[in-house]
């Protein structure tokens, strides 16, 4: 499947692009980018928004008063605001609003005004906001907290804040999205920021004609230049381009509700250069931190399934396991439920000389009534079992198992007897907030297994 983009911030309008625009969205389409959406300022540049994604099906508007011209956010204007974003089903969100203590071209009180106004008039039609906030990082989110805008969501656009700022802004149900800046080899804070957020709350954008990308620094902006943007995203992930595109243009489609996404569910789904194994719903516990309650998405792939696949149609969905560097059952169910499946699938996969390993809870010996590890062995290379706490009692508050308490002491089994059986054995803990994650790693130890702290709220 092609890469497909969204330039989530564009300004089109813009008199840079009156001679050639048509070959600029050609250029964008050639680069992947097949959804764009551009951003008004003040009443008129909203107006040639809308105008613009009604000449074009992948272009979409947003609607707002820049706080650079806040004094124009009239009753009268906003008026006109609502009745242009009525109009047009094309007309995403409102914005880019919010303040500008850097240039301060406005003042300050009126910049407030005009904030506030704008997230009333985002709550009331029940769109989200584009914020644009330099210099006014405390003002920003105490409006955005006030003003209760996390009721509609919405996007720090061209973000200049820390990663401590980020974070506060996503817990309000805003998405952070990064321009051509995170390219700028000074730019190392932004790019911290990037490391330490998950990519599920991150869009990409160009702010065009603005901004461009290091290759193009200093000249016009364009489109097309997202995708160099989400290469540079992608290098501070450690994911492949192709998992960038597909998570930020779910996350636009999540927020604006453009963009082209495969919703399909998913039985075999790639993330960097290994290849991903679903094949269950069902697990043995019902961990509090597990988002599946929330949605059945990681890293842009849809993996809830409509009914449990059978091995013929694994192997079908895999193809070519050679194209990938390991093959992982690790779905959002317990794959050792299944345990028949897995070791008929990878029979299969071991005779076309591919790495396997096995995500698990570690019940599945508890679960099967038998020590199930001596029916792996030749068949997986390496396992990843979830520990997650140091003691009983914790386990089962954080995991909820089926087995009580007694699921913990199943788990420590599991992982101190694997070694035995399987070349490479980890033990894991999600670093949930409380939670004394190097009691777990002392737990491991213990018993034998290396350990792994995952991160907290961000899967795959």
């Amino acid at each position: 499947m092609p890469i497909s983009l969204v330039d989530s911030h564009a300004h089109l309008d813009d008199q840079r692009f009156a001679d050639d625009l048509d070959a600029v969205l050609d250029r964008a389409a050639q680069a992947g980018i097949d959804t764009i959406l551009t951003v008004g300022c003040d009443l008129a540049s909203s107006q040639r928004s809308i105008d613009l994604a009604a000449r074009y099906p992948q272009v979409y508007a947003a609607i707002g008063i820049h706080p650079h011209d806040a004094p124009t956010a009239t009753d009268d204007a906003m008026a006109q605001l609502k009745v242009m974003a009525t109009g047009s089903d094309k007309v995403v969100a409102i914005g880019e609003t919010g303040l500008d203590f850097y240039r301060d071209r406005a003042p300050r009180d009126q910049q407030r005004d005009a904030f506030r106004r704008q997230i009333r008039l985002a709550r009331e039609l029940g769109k989200p906001l584009i914020i644009h906030d330099r210099d006014a990082h405390d003002e920003i989110l105490s409006i955005l907290q006030q003003e209760k805008a996390s009721e509609v969501g919405g996007v720090l656009h061209c973000f200049s804040g820390d990663l401590a700022l980020a974070r506060d802004c996503v817990d309000l149900n805003f998405y952070i999205s990064f321009p051509g800046t995170l390219t700028y080899p000074a730019n190392s804070a932004l790019r911290e920021v990037a490391a330490g957020l998950p990519i599920d709350v991150m869009l990409v954008e160009t702010d065009c004609p603005y901004l461009a990308p290091q290759p193009w620094r200093g000249k016009r902006n364009e489109p097309a230049y997202t995708l160099n943007t989400a290469e540079t995203l992608a290098q501070i992930k450690g994911l492949s381009l192709d998992d960038v595109a597909r998570v930020t243009t779910r996350n636009a489609w999540r927020l604006f509700g453009i963009g082209r996404i495969d919703q399909q569910t998913r039985i075999a789904y790639a993330i960097r250069n290994s290849l991903y194994l679903n094949i269950t719903n069902r697990c043995s516990n019902t961990c509090t931190f597990c988002a599946k309650f929330r949605d059945f998405t990681v890293k842009g792939h849809q993996l809830c399934l409509q009914r449990e696949p059978d091995a013929a149609e694994v192997i079908s969905a895999i193809g070519d396991p050679t194209r990938y560097d390991e093959v992982v059952f690790c779905g959002y169910g317990e794959p050792l439920l299944r345990l028949d499946l897995v070791k008929e699938v990878a029979t299969w996969l071991k005779q076309h000389g591919k790495t396997v390993r096995i995500n698990t809870d570690g019940q599945a010996s508890l679960v099967h009534g038998r020590n199930i590890l001596p029916e792996l062995v030749g068949l997986v290379d390496a396992i990843s079992v979830s520990l997650n706490a140091a003691d009983a009692a914790t386990y089962q508050k954080l995991c909820r198992s089926e087995y009580g308490e007694a699921a913990y002491d199943a788990v420590k089994a599991f992982l101190r007897a694997a070694p035995e059986y399987i070349p490479a054995v980890t033990a894991s803990a999600v670093a949930l907030p409380g939670l004394d994650v190097e009691a777990v790693r002392k737990v491991a130890a213990e018993l034998g297994v290396e350990f792994r702290e995952r991160e907290y709220n961000d899967l795959g």
